[in-house]
């Protein structure tokens, strides 16, 4: 046996007395899993990855599919309204504002954020799929995290979601978490691929050496702040961040390395009083689709009376050689006067059951916010103050949830993807104005929610708009619309509708159009006078 380091003992003491701690929460997330997630179920208890039985059917407990769906519904529309992949939903301006009056400064920061984008969406940073499946986590377990670290074999970034069974977390004085545990099982060939022979664990080489690559093997991965940090050494020293590979079964140190920004930010949907874990719309939802499940059992039976019925018949009438089969005649199972001798037994009311079971849907959806996002199903003529008024409602009711994924997981992502790019040399060496303010910068989110959370501006221009029509239709008065600056109103219109850049026309091609319109109005009036004056001259003669 290897000789245990002090540094992983210590962190293996660590994770022996958190392990416990989330116990209760396994339970939790196991029963949902069941019912709202079940391709996460069976992945709470044992060591991870034990009790995964690949291709396995899982929905054995889900009889109504509803939560599932909402599930998948909600996970689409916080991707839609905080992250769309279609768009550039954030920009990054100098926290030092002056700047801006700088050029050359603004295009490194615009420069910067173009970036981040380019290698964030690349085909093989694979970060659209694995935000799905954080905001996945998100609605069914209330707790997701997503690593974040540079590409192997290229420059870039690359991410992962990664699964909570395998994660504890230990949550500072600040009520973030910046300590993570990873228990994850790895196969001797997936460790031969990550660490160089000379460091592998003798049980894994002896694996190798057996001809058995796909011997599975738990490795503790620990990400937390380094105690003995010293900003100005090169080398793991100097960074924040303290990075463990731990073989657990015999607490053997594989390497320790670091991060010079949190590689792992971990987002709850909303959290209990001193909480480490969140909780979600499904913790919420439970109780409907815990209902929602035993009424469909219930339903299904009575539906199933009701198609194949059971026969009620008289003690001597014919029941035992009576024939089900269509087109068969059954004589003796009717009186000479039409009684008949064999009945169906009465099977209770479906409808009520399935008017149950609506109601209980109603309750699941509003949880996972689909009947929030249904701006126009309901009416879908609706004038465009209407809809910007249920736009600005909706991301009034959305921004506590959405504004705390901005702080704990988009803000963290941002940070870690920018260091990543400048340590990379993926942007160019910022202007000297830049390096003196310390290339500082501050996140403006440009997403449809921080739009949806500006359509306040914007309803309130039309409800005065409708105010000044009506008024100069009745007295005929047009001063109300003096008071509007079209120029200042139309750009930020454009904004908060979505309107692309490259759409919009810059300043002076609108002056330039502006010209050419006048001038065409004067020729045109012209042209039209012209004949008016023709005949005074005339008259004149």
């Amino acid at each position: 046996m290897a000789t245990v380091n002090p540094i992983a003992a210590d962190a293996c003491d660590i994770f022996d007395q958190i392990k416990p701690t989330r116990s209760t929460w396994d339970g939790h997330w196991q029963e949902i899993a069941e019912r709202v997630w079940p391709r996460k179920s069976d992945n709470f208890f044992g060591a991870p990855g034990a009790n995964v039985q690949h291709g396995a059917k899982k929905t054995k407990q889900m009889y109504d599919a509803t939560a599932a769906l909402g599930l998948e519904r909600f996970a689409a529309a916080m991707e839609s309204m905080l992250t769309p992949r279609s768009s550039q939903w954030h920009r990054l301006l100098p926290t030092d504002r002056s700047l801006m009056k700088h050029r050359r400064a603004v295009l490194w920061y615009e420069e910067l954020n173009r970036v981040l984008f380019q290698y964030r969406y690349s085909p093989r940073a694979n970060y659209a799929s694995q935000a799905h499946e954080n905001y996945m986590g998100l609605g069914a377990f209330g707790t997701s995290a997503l690593f974040i670290d540079e590409a192997v074999s290229r420059r870039g970034f690359r991410y992962r979601a990664i699964e909570l069974g395998e994660t504890y977390f230990i949550m500072n004085h600040e009520g973030f978490i910046d300590t993570v545990y990873r228990e994850m099982p790895m196969s001797a060939y997936e460790m031969s691929t990550k660490w160089p022979a000379e460091m592998l664990p003798q049980k894994v080489i002896k694996a190798l050496n057996s001809n058995k690559p796909l011997e599975q093997f738990t490795v503790l991965h620990v990400i937390r702040p380094r105690d003995n940090y010293q900003p100005d050494r090169i080398g793991k020293e100097g960074m924040p961040w303290q990075s463990l590979y731990i073989f657990l079964d015999d607490k053997e140190l594989i390497s320790e390395g670091g991060y010079y920004t949190f590689p792992m930010p971990v987002s709850r949907y909303v959290t209990g009083v001193r909480e480490t874990y969140g909780r979600s719309p499904a913790m919420l939802a439970l109780p409907a689709i815990m209902t929602i499940n035993e009424q469909k059992k219930t339903v299904l039976k009575q539906g199933h009376r009701v198609v194949d019925p059971v026969l009620l018949g008289h003690d001597d009438g014919v029941i035992d050689t009576f024939d089900l089969t269509p087109g068969t005649m059954n004589a003796g199972a009717m009186t000479k006067d039409g009684k008949r001798l064999v009945d169906v037994l009465p099977t209770g009311n479906i409808a009520v059951g399935k008017d149950m079971m609506d109601q209980e849907r109603e309750v699941i959806n509003d949880a996972f916010l689909v009947t929030l996002f249904q701006i126009l199903t309901d009416n879908p003529r609706m004038t465009a103050t209407e809809v910007l008024e249920r736009a600005q409602e909706k991301g009034a009711l959305l921004s506590p949830t959405m504004g705390r994924q901005q702080s704990e997981m988009l803000g963290p992502q941002i940070e870690r993807e920018v260091d990543i790019a400048i340590r990379q040399g993926l942007i160019g060496e910022p202007p000297p104005e830049v390096i003196e303010a310390g290339a500082e910068y501050d996140v403006e989110y440009d997403s449809p929610l921080s739009r949806a959370q500006k359509a306040e501006e914007a309803a309130g221009l039309f409800r005065y708009m409708d105010f000044a029509t009506v008024y100069a239709q009745s007295t005929g008065d047009q001063s109300p619309f003096d008071h509007i600056d079209i120029d200042e109103v139309s750009p930020e219109m454009m904004t908060i509708n979505a309107v692309p850049e490259k759409w919009k026309r810059e300043g002076k091609a609108v002056e330039t159009l502006r010209k050419v319109r006048a001038e065409q109005q004067q020729i045109q009036q012209a042209i039209e006078a012209a004949p008016a004056a023709a005949g005074v001259m005339k008259a004149a003669q």
